[in-house]
């Protein structure tokens, strides 16, 4: 079959993208729908949802906002049979929604462990389990899960999340083994150190004019020589979305500018 750029449009699908309100998830869900998918995103709060559309019709994009908890199973279970009746079936599901807790690994309660490995790791699974009957039944089906570097990683304290990604990353591959027959395509997307307001105090210039040594560390192990932006992560998104990666079952895709092909420079 001749290559065809219409392979990398989305006109017809929907694209469930979870904690998507603002941000990497808010981005990517702007790409796919930009690549003409239908939006559908969730948070935790009605106030957080609201917030969410508010900032999908700035941009002209008439998404759907749902409140649910990713750990919670039976609430998800709802909220999927719900957008499968007043959206449509998902044909796309994007494991956005996570978090991170930096705290020495001597220092972390298995409370604070339990929550990030729940959201993050445990998340994903719920969701997956839940669009994957359809996307079976219909023989076509896309979930990224957004991973991150430190699936490959380790850097102080992140244990839990390192550990949570890490296993994310497997949950993708098994994925991937399982219903790939079904034509369905589990990849991951790893971004590397992306610039976002929640990462612009650690890039703010110093009072003598110097970088903030945190961005000073990261110019310095990425080959790039830059931040990633969220416009770095919508073509990959766009491409594992669409059918112009059918073939492509079970990687992640890290968008890290080489930080993860690069040992650092000499001193």
């Amino acid at each position: 079959m001749a290559f065809d750029m219409k392979n990398f449009r989305l006109d017809g699908k929907v694209a469930l993208v979870t904690g998507a309100v603002y941000g990497i998830g808010f981005e990517i869900a702007r790409a796919l729908a930009e690549a003409g998918a239908t939006i559908v995103f969730n948070d935790r709060t009605q106030d957080a949802v609201d917030q969410g559309l508010a900032n999908y019709k700035e941009l002209g994009i008439q998404a759907h906002g749902y409140v649910f908890d990713v750990t919670d199973e039976e609430a998800v279970n709802a909220a999927v049979a719900r957008i499968n009746d007043e959206v449509g079936s998902v044909d796309i599901l994007v494991n956005n929604a996570g978090i991170i807790k930096r705290i020495p690994m001597v220092e972390m309660s298995a409370a604070d462990w339990r929550q990030v490995i729940d959201i993050d790791l445990t998340g994903p699974f719920i969701m997956a389990k839940a669009v994957l009957p359809a996307m079976i039944e219909k023989n076509s089906g896309k979930i990224i899960n957004i991973c991150s570097m430190m699936s490959e990683l380790g850097r102080e304290t992140v244990s839990a999340y390192a550990a949570a990604k890490g296993g994310l990353k497997m949950l993708t591959r098994n994925i991937c083994s399982e219903y790939g027959e079904y034509n369905i395509q589990c990849n991951g997307i790893g971004p590397g150190y992306i610039a976002t307001p929640q990462t612009a105090p650690l890039r703010e210039k110093q009072a003598d004019g110097s970088r903030h040594p945190f961005d000073q560390f990261i110019i310095a192990k990425t080959p790039a020589a830059r931040w990633g932006t969220p416009d770095d992560l919508a073509g990959p998104a766009v491409f594992l979305a669409s059918e112009a990666s059918d073939f492509v079952n079970g990687h992640i895709l890290y968008v890290d500018g080489g930080i993860l092909a690069y040992i650092g420079k000499q001193p």
